[in-house]
């Protein structure tokens, strides 16, 4: 449930942000494949996500809670993930692609994080958004590798703890530790 919840906080972050309503236009996670973009005849910005991989960033620490029984439950840390997202707008002309772009590019810089009340569930961690930059996502490779030919484009990397772990009830603390009796056998006691 992880993906479907980030795009439908991404979907509402935008459409709370752009002037493009649903009666005027899309906002699409397709793949933007000459197939697709043949049958696009509304304005619509394209969110493509065509990498997922483990983030560079730490783990998020361990979590303990309380339950409303009394129960103590932890889990281990979550993995943080990154999701890579080609994103692209398709209009009537290259201007007007190049506008919705640029409305897009500007709303999703606005904001380090998806704001939680457009996520339709709560989430481990915060929704990070950043920009990636050519030499690492190299966007003309991706459009090479859907067929398409190489449009006006970003990628947006959206990072997040991914619930890898359920939680568990926590072993009892220990209060105290008592001594060890030692017993001395014959031999250690004449030597």
């Amino acid at each position: 449930m992880l993906i479907p919840v980030v795009e439908d906080g991404l979907e509402r972050l935008l459409r709370a942000t752009l002037p493009l309503p649903p009666e005027q236009g899309d906002i699409s996670f397709d793949q933007p494949s000459a197939q697709w973009s043949a049958q696009v005849n509304r304005l619509t910005v394209n969110l493509f996500l065509y990498g997922v991989s483990r983030s560079s960033q730490a783990s998020r620490t361990p979590m303990t809670r309380t339950t409303s029984e009394g129960v103590v439950e932890r889990r281990f840390a979550l993995p943080m993930v990154q999701l890579s997202y080609l994103v692209s707008a398709w209009a009537g002309s290259p201007r007007d692609e190049h506008e919705l772009l640029g409305d897009v590019l500007t709303r999703l810089l606005a904001h380090q994080v998806v704001p939680p009340e457009h996520l339709p569930r709560p989430l481990s961690s915060g929704v990070q958004l950043a920009l990636a930059t050519d030499e690492i996502t190299r966007p003309r490779d991706v459009w090479g590798g859907l067929g398409s030919n190489l449009k006006a484009s970003f990628t947006l990397l959206v990072t997040v703890a991914a619930d890898a772990y359920d939680w568990r009830t926590a072993p009892p603390e220990v209060a105290e530790v008592a001594p060890a009796l030692v017993r001395l056998t014959d031999a250690d006691a004449s030597g």
